[in-house]
């Protein structure tokens, strides 16, 4: 059994200072350790997966993180680790505890077949793992390892944690709730014709400042941005559905100094409605969060969403966002987002449609996130 201490100050020396995950009772004292430390950040996410997102995001904006959560959320998180870190190149820290040991300590039934395929999973996803250390002597070579390997490939890396790896510590600090302002969302306003994607995007690509930075959630909306005009300022993602916003968290807490506008969906906003909580408690300042609602899954034949029937605006509101307008034209999108000062969510109803000669970039995701680390570095 280790102290908490000893792995959490071993991670800063190797430079890892956020922590995202959610919580299982075998990392109680890991996690509350994290969280009552004051020279770390931990931002609790709604869901595994989001988390994951979130790591992504700073490790973008040059801070590494960790992620931790038990192994039945591990699953949670094949989708964002299959089509984004993997992809991409984004390397994290994966603690993952091992409920449902096999020939361990009694557990719950819906434990027992995550427990047996738990280190296939990470076989299985081409994901290089160790067992969590257990004695303070193995935390340096562990932790020495996990490094290298994320070094040298810019992959993640996965700690299993068995049950009473890390000694006990009480959680000191509680997370103060955060008021929810008084927020009446007006109804949509009449309009003569909807604008479409592209008019969108095109306005917000013509009024950003040098130094705001783009994440375009997958599908139409990063073809659509990178026809406009490709840019080292944008990300693209082509996968992990929904995790556009947690993602835009991460680099906004990596960078604060600049904004940064997510592009979304209303598809990819209902697959991940948690994140809307997560941003609306953690507040960054300086990211934009635009969502292009055109109540269909655009690119994949224009199938309906439920958006029609949900007030996805009204969600914003009560979940946190201080500002939350509703937008009726590009223009007024982009003039909100040119002016925003906080955390701000935008939403515009679009026509659905879009060009059938819409192209995919021909840069590889591993080009695309590497010129944007660059421009980040150039742009700091």
């Amino acid at each position: 059994m280790i102290r908490a201490e000893t792995f959490v100050d071993e991670t800063r020396r190797h430079g890892f200072a956020l922590w995202s995950g959610v919580p299982c009772s075998y990392l109680k004292p890991f996690i509350n350790y994290v969280i009552d430390d004051p020279t770390l950040t931990y931002m609790g996410a709604a869901n595994e997966g989001d988390a994951v997102a979130i790591a992504s995001g700073a490790d973008l904006g040059g801070k590494r993180a960790v992620v931790m959560f038990q192994n039945s959320g591990f699953g949670n998180t094949v989708n964002p680790v299959t089509s984004l870190n993997m992809i991409f190149k984004v390397p994290v820290l994966i603690i993952t505890t091992l409920r449902g040991e096999p020939g361990g300590p009694h557990d719950e039934p819906q434990h027992e077949l995550m427990g047996e395929i738990t280190p296939g999973l990470f076989d299985l996803m081409q994901v290089p793992w160790a067992w969590f250390p257990t004695e303070e002597s193995e935390v340096a070579a562990v932790l020495a390892r996990a490094v290298a390997h994320m070094d040298a490939h810019r992959t993640p890396f996965g700690l299993i944690m068995k049950k009473d790896s890390v000694s006990d510590h009480k959680l000191k600090t509680r997370a103060e709730p955060r008021s929810i302002a008084p927020f009446e969302v007006k109804p949509w306003s009449k309009a003569a014709a909807l604008p479409s994607r592209r008019d969108v995007l095109a306005a917000l690509q013509a009024s950003a400042s040098p130094t705001d930075a783009f994440i375009a959630t997958t599908g139409f909306t990063g073809r659509a941005l990178y026809a406009l005009d490709d840019r080292p300022s944008q990300l693209y993602m082509v996968g992990s559905m929904g995790c556009a916003s947690t993602f835009g968290l991460g680099l906004a807490w990596a960078q604060p100094q600049r904004k940064v506008i997510v592009l979304d969906g209303d598809g990819a906003a209902l697959m991940r409605l948690g994140a809307f909580a997560t941003l609306g408690y953690e507040r960054p300042t300086n990211l934009v969060h635009v969502l292009l609602d055109n109540e269909v899954h655009d690119s994949t034949g224009g199938q309906s969403t439920v958006s029609h029937s949900v007030d996805l605006a009204g969600v914003a509101a009560a979940c946190g966002y201080p500002k939350v307008v509703r937008a009726h034209t590009a223009a007024e999108v982009a003039r909100l987002a040119a002016e925003a000062t906080e955390l701000t969510f935008i939403h515009v109803k679009t026509a659905p449609g879009e060009s059938k000669d819409l192209p995919r970039p021909k840069e590889t995701p591993v080009q695309v996130i590497d010129r944007m680390r660059a421009w980040l570095k150039e742009t700091a």
